[in-house]
């Protein structure tokens, strides 16, 4: 029996982020679309390269894409809005980035004249925080195949000498993640196998002999429409031609497990980082046709793995069937290469694994299956002293801590007054105007901020020069508020690289990368901290550049932080306890924050919680558990303040009619929303709810270079006040502004103060 290696996808982005800064030439106009292309071309070629080079048998092509894989699957599948132009089949680049980044009248980004667009809705890939851009199905569409990407990836890569494992989203994932105009997506069901036959069959045509074909959805609560639509799918699309690799990952199979072991498939790939405790029944359910791929290293955190212990599992397996060995998911979710980290100590450093460690790791228990354990020695006796040292290190627990979490009380979650009495305090101490304008809290990180920031960090500027450079931009942003009429302001963030980074790199228990990026969507790409020991608060991180902007104005400005769960879920977090313990540790930093805030004079406090759908688990049976403890964590937070001090909260990107109850026990006094994309619609099920507390729906798409009008954004105001009493209602972007240029900032924001003056007046009249 033979065990080979297989990745499922490979980082897009380049060890130092070359995608990136190849996207954003070309959107600036400084570089063409060849270039553009041949610079994507050598980033695949690298990949494909250091993939085979590292002991990887099995490489994925069609992996790679230039904005994001749902965009890429919707565009080949001729999914495109009729607002943005294209004919049946003839989507080019300036479409596929409309449809991205939406475009304003005066600059699509391609150097040409174009109609002002809207991007299509964004939102989280399952529970990660890639952000993918939502397919739009409606009444009356014709789906007709578009280009053939997926085929000339195949064919550049065969080329060169590298014989691929072409990847594509599965038909039915793809539906379930698709939004229907007055349109059941599944009702296109036949018209996508039809396409997907047809791909299929261009594929073989072109030599692939098996094609990786990923269906996530098998890890949900499937309903009756999924699972026929799955039966449907797999024995038509198994006769094209190819042999189908179905990749599951995620979580387990579970009650979906008989069923996809059923699917006239030729393998199938199981995550058992997720959900170890299926391979047992994944054995006894899939026949030996099958070829089983198993998911044994972590694609979605950056822990070494303990290798004997995978082959104490994996061995037996092997003895008797052919298997693949793989990481659980797409690489796409960890860094690229930890050789190209200097900033993280030795100590920390042996218990990490980038995409190029995670690949060497799995062709090393290959070596061991194919070759027996003695060949690859070394190699297991350091993996399981890194596992040992890692158990045993004096960095990791702090019994301080320990008895800081185990002394909370009931009374610490809980405010003092109820919504209706704290908002008169507020009121009083605030005097904010109907409809009070604010943003979420960063400004633009424009080049100078940026340049400035380096240079501190290579020691050219010092500390008192980069202190005086983060002042005048914090002065200038306060003044240019006023200006334009906001009603509670913010600092700007001009010393923050990054809204989790900034406070783990202030909080005890977290290591940092230099290169550790991750793509969050299109040319977005963060570092995750890596916690991984006990969370305590030194020193205050946040008071002194608050009371410093506060000073400068006699207008409220917010406190700006960082939720819990937040920090934990786009973060690298430690595997070694429940995600809980370390969450309410983050908790208690965050609440002594808070009090030094309001200590400090701060009547008005955001702690942004973005992440806390994201974190959700995929099966509803295991939602509440989640949420009880995430909800229990942000109070812990936010509620040791007194009523008068006004408790924010932001959110963004993300489905929450389903958690609303969840969101109203988080007992905010404001929260901000991203709204802007999906016309106001998430603000349906918050009427239902009947959420008690101030909304600030978003009227400024901040993802988009497009410039919204004031009327514009009058009209998305009108559509709230449909769903929300006027008194509930701020006005605000969708979502910081840090990644926009003060181009685009100032006009958006003069634009939406405007549109506020619009609703007062209006209301005015209205009464």
């Amino acid at each position: 029996m033979t065990a080979t290696v297989a990745t499922l996808g490979f980082p897009r982005i380049g060890p130092r982020r070359e995608l990136k800064f190849a996207l954003e030439k070309y959107w600036s106009g400084k570089s063409t679309e060849a270039e553009l292309q041949d610079a994507a071309s050598g980033l695949r070629t690298a990949a494909w390269a250091r993939q085979k080079a590292l002991g990887a048998d099995w490489l994925p092509s069609n992996d790679f894409s230039l904005y994001d894989h749902v965009l890429d699957t919707s565009v080949m599948l001729g999914a495109i809005p009729d607002r943005y132009g294209a004919g049946a089949g003839e989507a080019d680049l300036a479409t596929y980035f409309a449809m991205a980044r939406g475009t304003t009248a005066t600059d699509d980004g391609c150097g040409q004249a174009h109609a002002s667009l809207t991007a299509c809705e964004m939102t989280k890939w399952f529970d990660t925080n890639y952000h993918y851009m939502v397919p739009e199905l409606v009444a009356g569409q014709k789906l007709t195949l578009n280009g053939s990407k997926i085929v000339d990836e195949y064919r550049e890569a065969r080329a060169q000498g590298f014989e691929t494992r072409p990847v594509l989203l599965g038909p039915v994932t793809w539906l379930s993640l698709a939004k229907g105009r007055d349109v059941d997506p599944f009702d296109f069901l036949d018209e996508v196998l039809g396409l997907y036959s047809v791909i299929l069959g261009h594929l073989g045509h072109a030599g692939a002999e098996w094609v990786q074909i990923d269906e996530p959805v098998l890890v949900l609560d499937l309903d009756e429409r999924q699972r026929k639509a799955l039966t449907r799918a797999y024995a038509k699309l198994t006769r094209c031609g190819v042999k189908l690799m179905l990749a599951t990952y995620f979580g387990g199979l579970e009650d979906n497990l008989t069923f996809a072991a059923s699917l006239p498939v030729a393998g199938l790939h199981i995550d058992l980082v997720r959900a170890p405790d299926q391979l047992d029944r994944v054995l006894k359910a899939a026949p030996r046709s099958l070829l089983l791929s198993l998911g044994v290293i972590d694609g979605r955190n950056v822990w070494r793995s303990d290798l004997q212990r995978i082959l104490d599992r994996v061995e037996p397996i092997a003895a008797g069937r052919d298997i693949v060995l793989a990481p659980s998911c797409s690489l796409l979710h960890v860094p690229v290469d930890l050789a190209l980290e200097g900033r993280i100590d030795d100590e920390v450093k042996q218990w990490l694994a980038f995409a190029v460690q995670k690949i060497e790791e799995l062709a090393i228990l290959k070596r061991a299956l194919n070759e027996g354990r003695a060949s690859v020695a070394v190699e297991l006796a350091a993996s399981a002293q890194a596992a040992a040292n890692r158990l045993t290190s004096a960095r990791i627990h702090d019994a301080n801590v320990s008895t800081r979490v185990a002394a909370a009380t009931p009374a610490m979650r809980e405010r003092h007054s109820a919504y209706e009495t704290r908002a008169l305090a507020q009121a009083e101490v605030l005097g904010l105007p109907a409809f009070p304008t604010t943003t979420i809290g960063s400004f633009p990180q424009t080049a100078e901020v940026r340049h400035a920031r380096a240079e501190h960090n290579r020691g050219h500027l010092d500390d008192a020069a980069y202190q005086q450079f983060l002042r005048e931009e914090t002065a200038r942003a306060i003044r240019w508020q006023e200006e334009v009429g906001l009603d509670m302001l913010v600092h700007g963030e001009f010393e923050r690289n990054d809204m989790v980074q900034y406070f783990g790199e202030q909080l005890s228990g977290f290591a940092f990368t230099v290169n550790g990026w991750v793509q969050s969507y299109g040319s977005r790409c963060v570092r995750p901290p890596i916690l991984y020991g006990d969370v305590s608060r030194p020193d205050p991180m946040t008071v002194e550049w608050w009371r410093y902007a506060q000073s400068l104005t006699g207008k409220p400005v917010k406190g700006m932080l960082t939720g819990p769960v937040t920090i934990l879920n786009w973060s690298f977090v430690r595997d070694d306890q429940p995600r809980e313990a370390s969450c309410r540790q983050i908790a208690f930093a965050i609440r002594a924050e808070v009090l030094d805030l309001e200590a400090a004079g701060c009547k008005a406090i955001q702690i942004d919680e973005a992440a806390l759908r994201e974190g959700l688990p995929l099966r509803k049976r295991d939602w509440q558990q989640y949420l009880d403890w995430a909800v229990d964590c942000f109070r812990l937070s936010a509620a040791g303040v007194g009523d008068a001090t006004q408790i924010h909260t932001h959110m963004c990107y993300s489905e929450f009619n389903d958690i609303l109850p969840s969101i109203g026990a988080m007992d905010t006094d404001v929260i901000s929303i991203e709204t802007a994309r999906s016309q106001m619609e998430l603000l349906e099920g918050f009427a239902r709810y009947r959420y008690p507390s101030a909304i600030g729906p978003g009227v400024y798409d901040i993802h988009a270079p497009r410039v919204p009008s004031g009327e514009e954004m009058v009209q998305l105001m009108r559509l709230a006040q449909q769903h929300l009493r006027p008194e509930q209602l701020w006005v605000n972007p969708d979502c910081g502004l840090k990644t926009r240029r003060w181009e685009e900032v100032k006009p958006a924001i003069e634009a939406m103060v405007e549109a506020a003056r619009t609703l007062r007046v209006e209301a005015m009249a209205a009464a």
